[in-house]
């Protein structure tokens, strides 16, 4: 029974220093990315060649004050939750 339980333990500390080491080099990573990117210039859309059209224009014009649209949101949301009942 004493050399399982050893068996285990071992097994066990691999495991875990296996995954600690891991995360050790996923934060080390991430915080070297971090680093290089704060050091970077940024890019503006319009220097890259226009917008990405993957991403929805968005106006700046919106006021946050708007009534119709506060009241197609409210719709829209009234419609959501009606069709998951």
């Amino acid at each position: 029974m004493g050399e399982t339980l050893d068996q285990g333990l071992l097994l066990m500390a691999l495991g875990m220093g296996t995954v600690f080491g891991f995360l050790g080099l996923l934060v080390g990573a991430v915080s070297l990315m971090s680093r290089l990117l704060a050091t970077a210039p940024a890019v503006e859309a319009t220097e890259a060649g226009g917008a990405d059209p993957a991403r929805p224009a968005v106006s700046q014009s919106v006021e946050s004050d708007d009534p119709e649209l506060i009241s197609a949101i409210i719709a829209a949301v009234h419609r959501y939750r009606g069709d998951k009942r």
